[in-house]
C-alpha cells in the first residue's frame, strides 16, 4: 500500500517505493527531488531560500529552509541508507513571481534559489537529471518512487513528466 507524503515549506522528507513525494505552492522556492534509482529511496524538499549565511548565529535557524544546509544534509541522510549507490536529482520551481523593474537578476530569489541548488547538488557529486525552473508561475511536484517518475504541475496547464 503506497502512501502520499506531503513536505511543507521549509522542509524536506524522506521515503521510498511505493510511496509518492509532493510539495505544493512551489513559487520562488525550489523543489529538490534526490533518489537512488535501485533502492527507490529518495526525498525532496521544499527550498525557501538559498543560503544560511546572514542567519548564522541564530538560536531557532531551521536547517530545512535553506539550499546549503537542507540539502547536505538530506544527501547525508541518503548516503546513510545501506542500500543506497548513486543519488541523482531533478529541480523545479524558482520562479520570478513578482515582475518588478529594476530588479537585477542577481536580486531575483527565484533565480538566486535555483543557482544555489545546482551548485551544492554539484559540490555533492549528485547530477542533476531534469529541471524545470525559472518562469513566472508557481508549480507543484509530485514524486512517484515506484515509478521513479517526476511531475511538475503549473495553474491551468497539463502535469509535465520530467
Amino acid at each position: 500500500m503506497s502512501e502520499q507524503v506531503k513536505v511543507g515549506i521549509s522542509d524536506y522528507k524522506i521515503t521510498h517505493s511505493p510511496n509518492e513525494l509532493m510539495t505544493l505552492g512551489l513559487g520562488s522556492c525550489v523543489g529538490v527531488v534526490i533518489y537512488d534509482e535501485r533502492s527507490k529511496i529518495g526525498g525532496l524538499s521544499h527550498i525557501m531560500l538559498p543560503d544560511s549565511q546572514m542567519f548564522k548565529g541564530r538560536d531557532n535557524l531551521k536547517v530545512e529552509k535553506f539550499a546549503d544546509l537542507a540539502i547536505p544534509q538530506m544527501v547525508k541522510e541518503l548516503r546513510a541508507q545501506h542500500q543506497v549507490t548513486k543519488l541523482v536529482a531533478k529541480i523545479a520551481g524558482g520562479a520570478s513571481m513578482f515582475q518588478l523593474e529594476n530588479i537585477k537578476k542577481s536580486q531575483n530569489i527565484g533565480e538566486r534559489n535555483i543557482v544555489a541548488v545546482e551548485t551544492i547538488l554539484k559540490e555533492l557529486n549528485v547530477p542533476i537529471l531534469a529541471s524545470h525552473v525559472g518562469g513566472n508561475m508557481g508549480r507543484s511536484l509530485f514524486f512517484n518512487l515506484d515509478s521513479l517518475s517526476v511531475s511538475v504541475k503549473m495553474v491551468n496547464r497539463e502535469l509535465y513528466e520530467i
